[in-house]
């Protein structure tokens, strides 16, 4: 049965921590902002989709969108520096290359995350990166999944899996009715994964390891 593997990026292949919460910060005093909260308050947010951030640290609705064009604006100038490789996950990618086909789901900005993996040297593992701009519905609706999915041509009959270190990754996977497994190496709590997956893992190449053992048995 053919295998399929799709990560999510933040928390689970990189991190780019530093580089968001700089770019939050810059995004803040470009827009005359009064940011009240912390880089703490910045960080739990990481994963979900930028006016969902913004908004829930405090910035109007109606100004949102604003934000993130001066958000991605300064991002894409920044990112590549402020951005490395989580440990094992290069060799999680190697891993999983040599027996399923792999893409990437993400809430970043896909054009900016294909750059990030080329600029990493990851982009040639994988068929496609569909980001925000790419679904109407960013994680964790299965929008993204199931897009991806379709750009692959990739049949039910297929043994697939999202890797991912929130939530939004877990809750997608279960709502596109394919198998997923938590990572601890991110931003989401053990508690919150277990209650959306029965697998759980370190890091991504335990992940990988674990998706090529069951895939096996």
């Amino acid at each position: 049965m053919e295998k399929i593997i799709l990560f999510d990026l933040d928390g689970t292949l990189i991190d780019s921590t530093d580089a968001i919460v700089s770019t939050f910060h810059h995004s803040f005093e470009k827009m005359n902002y009064d940011f009240k909260g912390d880089d703490e308050d910045i960080k739990s947010l990481i994963g979900y989709p930028l006016d969902i951030m913004f908004q829930e640290l405090g910035v109007e609705q109606e100004v949102v969108w604003d934000y993130v064009d001066t958000y991605k604006k300064r991002y894409k100038e920044i990112s590549k520096q402020q951005t490395e490789l989580l440990q094992f996950a290069k060799e999680a990618i190697e891993l999983a290359n040599t027996f399923a086909r792999l893409s990437v789901v993400t809430t970043k900005t896909g054009i900016y995350s294909q750059e990030l993996l080329e600029h990493l040297e990851l982009m040639k593992y994988f068929e496609f990166v569909t980001g925000r701009e790419h679904v109407e519905n960013p994680k964790p609706h299965p929008e993204p999944i199931h897009k991806t999915l379709d750009l692959m041509n990739i049949k039910n009959t297929c043994d697939i899996w999202m890797v991912g270190d929130t939530e939004l990754d877990l809750i997608a996977a279960n709502s596109a009715g394919i198998n997923s497994i938590g990572v601890l190496c991110g931003y989401g709590k053990e508690e919150s994964l277990k209650e959306h997956t029965s697998y759980i893992a370190n890091n991504p190449l335990e992940a990988v390891k674990l998706i090529k053992k069951l895939s096996e048995s």
